[in-house]
């Protein structure tokens, strides 16, 4: 159930998107660029980040307001194991930009999914492919640097996997009150808008 109010909330959150899409074309722009992420995971452990490579669209809403949509993916093969693990997380983000003109900082936020697959690297079962997608929401703030009106830098910081308490919690008043999250993700990418 937990579940379903999830999507449901991504599903009116890209829908809202689209719907103020239809402004009209002079305050917008269209942007498609591609990006660096490195993701590390909210652990205990002493982890090193993992390096994705991806692509994204934005496009402007307003002056201050824009949505952004981007996919990033990351593969590694596990001899030892004989497996072949590939991430695949997209991600729907609102941002509200804080300033205009040439540097633009901007806080982001929105829904994702996240795409895991396993397969067996040789032997029997090779076109196995064992896979599960899990939403969760992230949140975060960035800058973009626009050199022209046709080309921008961006590099962002990212909370992943937002949880906002769950009913077993018991983290006290304040505790109950602050987000945890499962992950971190920093992007640096260029944008070429049209």
């Amino acid at each position: 159930m937990r579940l379903q109010l999830r999507q449901l909330a991504g599903a009116v959150f890209l829908g809202l998107a689209a719907l103020s899409m239809a402004q009209p074309a002079s305050a917008q722009g269209f942007g498609i660029g591609a990006r660096f992420a490195w993701v590390t995971a909210d652990s205990d452990a002493d982890l090193d980040s993992v390096r994705f490579i991806g692509g994204q669209i934005r496009l402007g809403l307003s002056q201050r307001m824009g949505v952004e949509v981007s996919l990033d993916s990351h593969s590694e093969d596990f001899e030892a194991l004989n497996q072949k693990i590939t991430e695949r997380p997209i991600q729907a983000s609102l941002l509200l930009k804080l300033a205009t003109g040439s540097v633009q900082p901007y806080l982001l936020g929105g829904p994702g999914w996240y795409k895991r697959s396993v397969k067996p690297l040789e032997g029997p079962g090779e076109d196995l492919e064992v896979s599960n997608t899990e939403f969760g929401w992230h949140a975060g703030g960035g800058l973009e640097v626009r050199a022209g009106k046709h080309f921008g830098f961006h590099g962002d910081y990212r909370y992943t996997f937002l949880d906002f308490g769950d009913d077993d919690d018991d983290e006290g008043l304040i505790g109950g009150l602050l987000p945890g999250h499962r992950g971190s993700m920093w992007t640096l990418g260029a944008t070429v808008y049209f």
